[in-house]
């Protein structure tokens, strides 16, 4: 009775006071003053008393109150002030990042992949177009053999791809005509690796195909009824078109985030360019493929080519968004906003495989140079993108709350299934290569461009970045939503329902951060341990000693 009396009394009273009588009111300015609640972006990044430029890990965030759930975190942003994503995510136009596999994926998850450069002109602009031509469920580019092929060939592929069906056409490519197909019961039971495909391949007229034209929804009832792993779609004359894999249907039967362009629902595309004369060529073709956003490429954006190509590109091609960089400074980004990019590429010298801080001794510690560019490109309506320097989910979510519309990755997206080059053993981990544009290999292929402006010819080349390997991450279509839940952790646990919310506080110094001493730091990371293991999703881990 007598604590029934006293919640009751409480629910009269429940203002409450403290032990001299005063009113507990919100936390007023004498404590934010004294960095109990951390400090401001203002005190930390424009006052900045220690002359200081910081890195995303100098940063931790002050958590603010949760009044909300994370299924109500929106965490849609605009990478150019004419596209706006679902997932804030962009890859990289490396040539170990960024083909159509990794484009088409990016977008069905809500991002947008960046083809990268390092080939020819025509190559690129074919790589746009299976993006662009892109269909849930249809494998527009199926892996074929002919009926030459031994056992042994598929042997190998099967290792090299790790999947065992194949169309069989007259010439092994798409687009010859179909005679058989081969799947993993084909194969079980043979013991001679030299005997021909064609021995024991599951012949044409034993098959179920469907015509050119075909919707998905005829497609999968096709499969279910025949109870088929793989359809091939044939046109008039028998020639394989296209495959439609039941795997496939169920894995793309629902990508409300897609990233699609408004008139005609095609999967959204970016490829990037240099900017020597020839890129204005490359340009139409790549527009003339389709694609939505050009990046122009360049380590050091703020150059007169660069300004001389967005200009050019603007004028030739208003239709398509321009990406101008890279840039880490608000002098260099309005010489390209006034030059009439749509959106800036932020970074210099950050990204795990670039050297050019050490080498060049330019650049700028990325937290400070997302801060500044984004700050400054907001008044007139510029999207940044923070390329570079990204190793988590909670950097990403810094990146965001620093004010950049969308985080570029390499290195987080190198070794996934979707990115170019083949899988390789190294002391028992499964790897793939991954190397920077600047370094000598990369160079050696074209991407010396991007650290040399003009046409002239250089003897010695200056190295800006490496060639490494990282681990095997899995498939995007998990990665990618754990990427994304993490981001909305972060966004929940510093009181933000929204990457736009998120940056009005910051522009509103309601934001709080804190600068980490290198201990905090080593505290705030997994520490203490003689093992463990780092899981990102349910098949992809890091064993770390």
């Amino acid at each position: 009775h007598r604590t029934n009396q006293g919640c009751a009394s409480l629910s009269h009273h429940p203002q409450r006071t403290m032990s001299n009588g005063a009113k507990l009111e919100e936390i007023d300015a004498e404590v934010l003053a004294s960095g109990a609640e951390g400090f401001s972006p203002t005190e930390i990044f424009i006052k900045n008393p220690g002359r200081v430029a910081y890195t995303y890990d100098d940063l931790i965030m002050m958590p603010g109150h949760i009044g909300f759930g994370l299924d109500e975190i929106d965490i849609s942003s605009h990478i150019t002030r004419n596209i706006k994503l679902q997932a804030p995510f962009v890859s990289s136009p490396m040539d170990t990042v960024t083909e159509h596999k990794m484009a088409i994926t990016m977008a069905l998850q809500g991002g947008i992949g960046i083809i990268h450069s390092n080939m020819p002109v025509e190559d690129q602009a074919a790589e746009v177009r299976k993006v662009k031509k892109f269909k849930n469920g249809f494998i527009t580019d199926p892996i074929c053999l002919s009926p030459q092929n031994t056992a042994e060939d598929v042997f190998q592929t099967k290792r090299k791809l790790g999947f065992s069906s194949f169309p069989i056409t007259e010439d092994g490519k798409i687009g010859g005509k179909l005679v058989g197909i081969i799947s993993n019961r084909d194969t079980s039971f043979i013991e001679d690796p030299d005997v021909t495909i064609e021995s024991f391949m599951t012949p044409r007229e034993k098959l179920v195909v469907a015509k050119e034209g075909i919707s998905l929804v005829e497609a999968n009832e096709i499969l279910k009824v025949s109870k088929k792993g793989k359809l091939p779609v044939v046109n008039e004359n028998d020639e394989l078109v296209t495959l439609i894999a039941r795997t496939d249907l169920q894995k793309n039967r629902d990508n409300p985030l897609a990233s699609k362009d408004k008139v005609n629902k095609q999967l959204l595309v970016g490829a990037s360019i240099g900017t020597r004369p020839e890129d204005r060529d490359r340009a139409k073709a790549l527009v003339d493929a389709g694609v939505d956003v050009i990046v122009v490429d360049s380590s050091q954006g703020d150059s007169i080519y660069q300004l001389d190509t967005i200009r050019h590109l603007k004028k030739t091609h208003p239709e398509v968004d321009v990406i101008g960089g890279n840039v880490v400074t608000p002098s260099q980004a309005l010489h390209l906003i006034k030059a009439g990019a749509d959106g800036l590429r932020v970074g210099m010298g950050i990204g795990s495989i670039c050297t050019t801080q050490e080498v060049c001794a330019v650049g700028r510690a990325q937290a400070s140079a997302v801060f500044h560019v984004s700050k400054f490109a907001k008044k007139y309506g510029i999207p940044t993108v923070a390329d570079g320097g990204i190793k988590s989910t909670g950097h990403i979510t810094k990146a965001l709350a620093l004010g950049a519309g969308c985080v570029m990755m390499g290195s987080m997206l190198a070794g996934t299934d979707e990115s170019p080059g083949e899988y390789f053993y190294q002391d028992g981990v499964r790897l793939k290569r991954y190397r920077g544009m600047g370094s000598l290999e990369a160079m050696k292929k074209g991407s010396e461009k991007r650290y040399v402006w003009d046409d002239s010819v250089t003897a010695v080349k200056v190295a800006q970045g490496v060639s490494g390997a990282v681990q095997d991450k899995g498939t995007l279509r998990r990665y990618i939503p754990y990427l994304m839940q993490g981001v909305r952790h972060g966004l929940q646990d510093a009181g933000c329902r929204s990457v736009s919310e998120a940056q009005e506080k910051l522009y509103d110094d309601k934001i709080r951060f804190e600068i980490r001493s290198p201990a905090a730091q080593r505290e705030g990371n997994v520490h203490g341990l003689h093992s463990y293991e780092k899981n990102f999703t349910d098949n992809s881990y890091i064993t770390s000693a």
